[in-house]
């Protein structure tokens, strides 16, 4: 079942909506408060998000605009008022579609699942990551290297992708071990060097990794 999460002060509406996409393969998470919405994200995993604009605590618009800043989730905008303006401040702020209450839940799901279609589309094409000589495909998890498969443990996988999605970013210890979290019990903040080292070490001749005296490592291509 896809993942919903659904953030509106309206109770009714949420226990609505949760009987409803039950029908549609649809597992819906209610909240009424933008900041457990936004820790709830931080947590669990969503595919899509339905986002009302009268909230109190902290306005539609402003939870949108927070949650861009670390999240290209998909974003459908719910408001009582349907005024046009409403509409075009929350696309600009990055939010997918909109939908002005009162609202068919039938034309809710038909909304929803074109999104999250048109999202599986854009995930299997950016499913490939190819830097230099390396071939990641992160759909079947296979690696290529100078095109030969290249083995590697389940936690070397997940920091040689983490990486590779993000050339050029710094990633301390702390960071590498928040996103691996999960990945492999035995893995603490000293066993991450020597977890970049393994991966090095796969990877030669290229030069992929480079340490960051005091900051931590940095994914780079073979070229200056």
């Amino acid at each position: 079942m896809h993942s919903i999460l659904l953030i509106d002060d309206d109770e009714r509406l949420a226990e609505l909506l949760t009987r409803y996409f039950s029908s549609y393969e649809l597992n819906l998470t209610s909240t009424t408060r933008p900041g457990d919405a936004l820790r709830l994200l931080a947590d669990k995993p969503f595919e899509l998000i339905i986002l009302d604009i009268m909230m109190p605590e902290m306005d539609g618009f402003e939870v949108c605009k927070r949650i861009r800043k670390s999240s290209e989730i998909p974003i459908i905008m719910l408001t009582a008022r349907g005024e046009v303006m409403d509409r075009i401040i929350g696309l600009e702020l990055g939010a997918d579609d909109y939908l002005s209450k009162p609202f068919e839940p039938r034309e809710l799901v038909a909304r929803i699942h074109s999104i999250l279609k048109r999202s599986s589309q854009a995930s299997a094409q950016e499913s490939t990551i190819i830097i230099d000589a390396l071939h990641l495909d992160t759909y079947k998890r296979n690696v290529l290297l100078d095109g030969k498969n290249l083995e590697l443990s389940s936690s070397e996988y997940q920091l040689l992708e983490l990486f590779s999605r993000n050339p050029g970013k710094i990633f301390d210890r702390d960071e590498i071990l928040k996103q691996l979290k999960g990945i492999d019990a035995d893995i603490y903040s000293r066993a991450v060097d020597i977890l970049v080292s393994r991966l090095r070490q796969k990877l030669k001749p290229h030069e992929l990794i480079q340490t960051i005296r005091g900051q931590g490592y940095r994914f780079i291509g073979d070229g200056p």
